[in-house]
């Protein structure tokens, strides 16, 4: 008998249907004996429809109200999985993010956790339940709803995970695992069998859709050790778990492609640190970040500097540093262009030389030039033009022979 966390996402319980074939999959592991913690999110394409009505009604939605809204989504689905697993007889009742005690600070629509207590899920768990629990949304220390921002469900699992202390975490998704390049673009795609917390997490902020970047951070910080794996079927997924000495045998473990990009440049700033640390600053206050940061050579005082935003903030970016730039008495904002991030990521990259040679090589190969670079231990990512990502992914994917890589484990 063992205490399990599964969190499913938006495509595997998108209809009816399929919210039948997950409770099927729980009512499994609840006849082992095993206790159940379920985390689900929207149905597939709710999130989106909720964002499209409010901005019909109000460009720029109030975040409270957002929040408000888009919590909904979470909700339908755990009142109707706790209603497919009564219907085939597995006791099962549900809890929003408030009720499993997930408690956030105050910021709307990407709040951050600032404490579990779980709630009354032990005690629904010791009379022999399973509990839905709705991923994506807590509640703040002044009882307001708030959202975790997307991909939220999978930092709720992770977070419940930690806090029941549970022995297995399960991440069901619509894909087989974590692999070595997104199998759409690259066919000879392969599935690893393990990766770094380290590694997962370089991935998850480079692009990769698998996993969201803040719930891989958290299970890193409490150790809780996870598996990607697929609703669809019962094959073995991607354990994502501690660094061990193994993982370093590949140099490279994945490529990651981030087409939600977009260079935004700052133009005409005083030439001084204490003006750009108020910039980013700001940007922090906002819960904003960003990458891939490049600044000129200052003249006469004035310096211009260039960096990547997620296009998808780009409009509350405007917003917060034009009104920084005021209080800076000079300076100006523009969206200059969106672009494709191409991220290499390896724990073996630390100890193999020559892997930036070989990356530029493969994008040379195919014509690709970059102008932002930024690298890490174990990552490498560039700025690519947007029409030439696929071939270029293609192109790194084979120079490094990753579809050779014997998944490891």
């Amino acid at each position: 008998m063992a205490l399990i966390v599964q969190k499913y996402g938006g495509t595997s319980v998108a209809n009816v249907e399929r919210i039948k074939n997950v409770a099927a999959r729980i009512k499994e592991h609840w006849q082992q004996g095993n206790k159940m913690v379920v985390v689900v999110s929207a149905r597939s394409g709710v999130t989106n429809e909720l964002i499209s009505r409010a901005k019909a009604i109000h460009q720029s939605p109030d975040e409270r109200e957002m929040d408000m809204l888009l919590a909904v989504g979470e909700q339908e689905t755990i009142a109707l999985l706790s209603m497919a697993l009564h219907a085939i007889g597995v006791p099962a009742c549900s809890r929003t993010g408030g009720q499993a005690g997930i408690h956030t600070d105050a910021l709307h629509t990407r709040a951050r956790i600032s404490r579990i207590t779980g709630g009354d899920l032990p005690a629904r768990l010791e009379e022999g339940k399973v509990v839905i629990v709705a991923g994506f949304q807590g509640i703040s220390e002044n009882q307001e709803i708030t959202t975790l921002g997307r991909g939220g469900s999978d930092l709720t699992a992770i977070a419940v995970a930690a806090s029941i202390k549970a022995d297995q975490c399960q991440i069901y998704t619509d894909v087989e695992g974590v692999f070595t390049a997104d199998p759409r673009i690259v066919l000879n795609a392969r599935k690893l069998n393990e990766l770094s917390y380290e590694e997962m997490l370089e991935l998850a902020s480079s692009g990769s859709k698998v996993m969201q970047a803040r719930s891989v951070e958290f299970a890193q910080k409490y150790g809780v050790p996870f598996e990607v794996r697929s609703s669809f079927n019962n094959k073995p997924g991607t354990i994502v778990k501690a660094l061990t000495k193994t993982m370093e045998d590949a140099v490279v473990s994945g490529v990651a492609l981030d087409r939600s990009q977009t260079r935004v440049t700052i133009s005409d700033i005083p030439d001084s640190a204490e003006a750009i640390a108020s910039i980013f600053n700001v940007l922090g206050d906002a819960g904003l970040s960003v990458d891939m940061i490049l600044k000129n050579l200052g003249t006469k005082g004035r310096a211009n500097m260039t960096f990547s935003d997620n296009t998808d903030q780009l409009e509350r970016t405007e917003k917060v540093l034009s009104e920084a730039l005021k209080r800076l008495g000079s300076g100006t904002v523009r969206a200059t262009g969106e672009f494709a991030k191409l991220s290499i990521v390896g724990v073996g990259m630390i100890s193999h030389p020559g892997v930036a040679g070989i990356l530029f090589d493969a994008l040379a190969s195919v014509g690709v030039n970059s102008e932002l670079i930024t690298t890490s231990e174990i990552k490498i990512s560039v700025a690519v033009n947007p029409d030439k990502a696929d071939e270029a992914v293609r192109a790194v994917h084979n120079a490094f022979k990753l579809h050779e890589i014997v998944p490891l484990g």
